[in-house]
This record gives structure tokens, sequence and C-alpha cells, in this order.
């Protein structure tokens, strides 16, 4: 664990989906693959793909594709369909630090930049769908993360309000932008050392390398 303010533990705990709680790259990086082969676009690499996946798709395939992104959207749709839910893989120590947490009664909800519905799916694939009260996808909101609208709906229903006591816990600099425009905390989870300069405008209040290291942070809060 990396951080050195002082903190309080949270009464509400907002996830990112991919990367974060499931390890989605090997099935992006082959929807991303078809699609790029399909439409004449040079694949990016497996580390490309790690690199430069941070925004929804309705945001970053009009700059990759153009006039054609909606072409290329289907395509990708297609083949993400295809695979996402017979490669579905928990984040080690996931299942059981969602478990813990859900059992001492935290609030729980996703904030995703992957489309809604195949979001929920996967959730309900899982058999994780009770641990959240929302699953927020691209589309859900009015704009996508980091735009604050999806937060809002995360905590509906919750009695909580964005602030200091809800954290926002992902893998990318996204994750820390959105937690900074809406006064939510932001928790990095990655095993590897951050990249300084993703990060630079919107630092994490603390990084944790998993799901367990996470869990046994809010613990000795």
């Amino acid at each position: 664990m990396k951080g050195s303010k002082e903190i309080s533990r949270p009464r509400g705990l907002i996830f990112d989906w991919d990367n974060t709680l499931v390890d989605t790259w090997p099935t992006i990086h082959e929807a991303l693959r078809q699609t790029f082969e399909a439409m004449d676009v040079e694949p990016w690499t497996f580390a490309q793909t790690r690199q430069r996946v941070r925004r929804s798709m309705r945001e970053s395939f009009p700059e990759l594709f153009g006039d054609r992104w909606t072409d290329a959207r289907d395509i990708f749709y297609d083949a993400y369909e295809s695979v996402h839910l017979t490669s579905l893989t928990p984040c080690e120590g996931a299942v059981e630090g969602l478990e813990a947490l859900s059992n001492d009664r935290y609030y729980m909800g996703v904030i995703s930049n992957k489309t809604g519905r195949y979001l929920r799916s996967e959730a309900d694939h899982l058999g994780w769908s009770d641990y959240f009260g929302n699953l927020v996808g691209a589309g859900d909101a009015a704009r996508d993360k980091p735009a604050p609208e999806p937060v809002s709906q995360a905590l509906e229903g919750s009695g909580l309000e964005p602030s200091g006591e809800v954290w926002m816990i992902g893998d990318a600099g996204v994750d820390m932008e959105i937690a900074h425009i809406t006064g939510l905390v932001p928790i990095l989870v990655k095993a590897e050392e951050p990249d300084p300069a993703e990060f630079a405008k919107h630092p994490p209040r603390f990084h944790v390398a998993d799901i367990p290291e996470l869990v046994r942070l809010i613990y000795r809060l």
C-alpha cells in the first residue's frame, strides 16, 4: 500500500470493472484485433491495447475510425460478444474481497466504460450482481466516465452522496479523474508501478497491488 495522508474507512465503494475486478485484457485485445483488421487498420500490440484502452467506445472510436466508427463499433460488438463470457476471469482475490465487503454491508457499485448490457451480463454470469447496488456502464448515463454523471447513478438508492465517504477504485487514470471531479477518494489498484504521466493530473490517494490489499487497507482503518 502506498499513500501518506490520513484517511477514514469508507461507507461506499465504487469499482471499475475491467482489470480491476475482472481480467478482460485478452478478450478486449482479441475483439480489437478483429475490428482493426476488418477496418483495414494496423492492429495494436497487446501492450498497446493495455496502454491505450481507457475511454468508452463512443468517445474513442470516432477518433480511431472517423465517419466509419459505427461500422467498427458493430464489428467490435460481434467479436466481443462471441468470446467475453467464456473467457471471463476474476482478478486474483476479487471473489473473496467482494464477499467480505458484502458481508459487512458496505455499499458497492460499479462504473465502467464497458457497454452497460455487457457489464451486467458479465456480473450475472459470475454470480456477482447481488453484490452491487448499481452497475453503470457506457451509455447508461448522459455521459461516460470521467464525466460526473455516472457517479450519481451508481450511488442512486444508497443514501450516499458523492463525498470523501465514497472510494472510487480502479486501475486507470480515468478512474482517478472521475474521483477528483466528484470528490470521491481515488484508490488505484495496479500490480505494477503506475506510469507517472498517466496519474500526474489526478493522482491516487492510495495505490494497492490488488483487491486483497484493498480489503486489508479498509479493515486497518
